[in-house]
């Protein structure tokens, strides 16, 4: 037994010895030091001839060395053995490439292909073979010998993928849809490759080759997945309309089936098509779904309404919430509609009361603490809107202790923050802030920073704190709905503080609520002063990302979006909005999105 072990220890031991000195070859090939990798190589050969890295490794030093003739030679001897397979001739080739032998390079990668004739299980690494020197069109040609020789073997995906280095666009499409009527299963996978050529630009060449060759194959047969796939790009393409009548078509052949329909509207919502997205709830309440999905159907539908409504429509808006509540009742199963008419009545219609009596009422019928939660944050969230800064910190607290260590308990901290900054109280906000940076979500991290970076930087400069405190009052007056009231003291500023650090904020602040009362330019004007005046301060790179996306969604400017994009990527790399500018640059300006 103790010999046994004896033996072993020392087999192990040699092991790891012969693993170090091939790491150290490899080691001197990657730093150029090709006489030590070629001696070390050679010594390991000679004790594993059969090891394929220390022979190839031992060809790579005779080539990086010029000496293409020892490489040529040992390739040779190999040249007959079985374990090397017609990939030794691919080498061959290689090394006549290496010497400008143009013509007997072509010779050798004609024959490793004539070989896969009599050895066609060498396919694969024939076609890596040619890969490995970037031969791409003899890759594809051995692939499509593979696949001739056997349909079953998965080659499409190896060749699909060289039609694509290659450029070839409706190749390498149909070779995926070939994959995907073998196998529908793996048109999941499949679609990260698709990402990579196809823009929301529905007249990229890659989107419009994709859509030819869907229309194509739905024509000639009328399986579900072409009008799946069509249904996606048109998706991508944010063609929402045209999404949904695939989804339309494959629900009345599909056993009628609304979960991809549902998906689709909330898809469809938060790429601000609200249009088509009612079309869609309306779609899904006719056709008679199920209650749980005809309560979800009515209560999206309803806070779209609220969302695009004018204030003449409000009667019609709370008639329509009386009708749901009729129909569906008013128990915990209706627990977020009945939140969402509290909040329409508070923010909209203004009756305070009513909204915080029926949420008291809610929250003594609810079941878990997260229902209770929610509640009680829609309680804080109107009694700041009423101003009742002290009343809406205790149900805030409350929030956080009920569902501890969850984002909605980081919301609540956040408000807590907010609303004392509302109410004047800078320093305590900035504590509660400076906690929030380190702990939170990253979208709550980034609006703790800014929010402390704000009283920060304007609380010192003025003891009195005459800006900071009318700024907070123009973000108040935001939160309640009141836009043109805010815009109106942001102007104060604007006109009393001049060459205050506080100015670009308000410039800030201004040009979006401009955005949301659909005033363009005004808010250009706004982000444009920013940029000509404080180009070296922390909000430069606000400015100029969402100027870029005012030029690009509703000013249709793509020229100028494209433009302020790019400063983004040049001028801005540490920003938040550095990934979304470049990838909406390289859309702009016609790229492949990788």
């Amino acid at each position: 037994m103790r010999c046994f072990i004896n033996i072993s220890f020392c087999l192990l031991a040699s092991f790891g010895h012969f693993a170090q000195t091939e790491q150290l070859a490899q080691n001197y090939l990657d730093q150029g030091e090709y006489e030590k990798a070629l001696n070390t190589y050679r010594n390991l050969f000679k004790e594993n001839p059969g090891n394929l890295n220390i022979f190839f490794g031992m060809i790579t030093s005779f080539q990086q060395l010029e000496d293409f003739q020892s490489a040529e030679a040992l390739l040779l001897e190999k040249l007959n053995n079985a374990s090397y397979g017609p990939t030794i001739l691919i080498e061959l080739g290689h090394n006549s490439e290496l010497q400008k032998k143009t013509e007997l390079a072509q010779k050798y990668y004609e024959q490793a292909l004539d070989a896969l004739q009599n050895k066609p299980i060498h396919t694969y690494s024939v076609a890596q073979g040619f890969e490995k020197y970037s031969l791409l069109e003899f890759a594809a040609r051995a692939y499509l010998f593979g696949i001739k020789f056997n349909p079953e073997m998965k080659y499409d995906l190896p060749l699909a993928r060289i039609y694509g280095e290659q450029g070839k666009l409706e190749e390498m499409f149909s070779s995926y849809l070939d994959l995907i009527d073998k196998d529908p299963e793996i048109r999941l996978n499949l679609i990260r490759e698709f990402e990579r050529y196809l823009l929301e630009d529905a007249s990229n060449p890659a989107n419009q080759v994709f859509r030819k060759l869907l229309l194509q194959r739905l024509q000639q047969n009328q399986a579900l997945i072409y009008n799946e796939l069509l249904g996606w790009l048109f998706v991508q393409q944010r063609e929402f309309d045209k999404a949904f009548a695939q989804e339309k078509a494959i629900y009345r052949r599909n056993n009628q089936d609304l979960q991809p329909i549902i998906q689709l509207t909330v898809i469809t919502r938060a790429g601000g098509d609200i249009k088509t997205a009612k079309e869609i709830l309306s779609f899904i309440i006719e056709e008679g779904a199920s209650e749980n999905i005809l309560l979800q159907a009515n209560q999206l539908l309803m806070a779209m309404e609220i969302e695009t409504a004018e204030e003449s429509d409000y009667g019609t808006i709370e008639k329509d919430f009386q009708d749901l509540f009729q129909q569906f009742g008013t128990g915990m199963e209706t627990l977020q509609l009945q939140m969402d008419y509290s909040k329409f009545l508070a923010f909209k219609l203004g009756r305070i009361q009513p909204a915080l009596d029926l949420l008291q009422e809610l929250s003594g019928q609810t079941t878990t603490n997260f229902e209770l939660a929610g509640v009680k944050m829609l309680l804080a969230d109107i009694l700041v809107l009423d101003q009742k800064f002290n009343q809406a910190l205790i149900y805030y607290s409350q929030v956080q202790n009920l569902v501890k260590n969850n984002e909605v308990a980081q919301d609540a901290r956040f408000m807590v923050a907010k609303t004392s900054y509302y109410k004047g109280d800078f320093e305590w906000s900035k504590t509660q802030l400076d906690v929030l940076k380190a702990s939170a979500t990253q979208l709550i991290a980034n609006d703790a920073l800014e929010l402390s970076l704000l009283i920060q930087e304007n609380a010192l400069e003025d003891s009195n704190q005459t800006a900071l405190k009318l700024y907070a009052r123009a973000d108040l007056l935001s939160f309640q709905n009141k836009n043109l009231e805010a815009i109106n003291v942001l102007d104060e500023i604007l006109s009393r503080h001049k060459g205050e650090k506080i100015v670009d904020e308000a410039l800030l602040k201004q040009a979006e609520l401009f955005e949301a009362e659909g005033n363009w330019k005004k808010a250009e004007a706004n982000y444009l002063k920013i940029l000509q005046f404080y180009s070296k301060d922390i909000l430069s790179d606000n400015a100029t990302f969402l100027l870029a996306e005012l030029y690009n969604n509703n000013l249709h400017q793509p020229e100028k979006a494209r433009d302020f994009y790019e400063k983004i990527i040049f001028n801005h790399p540490d920003s938040i909005y550095f990934v979304e500018a470049r990838k909406k640059y390289r859309m702009l300006r016609g790229d492949t999105v990788e």
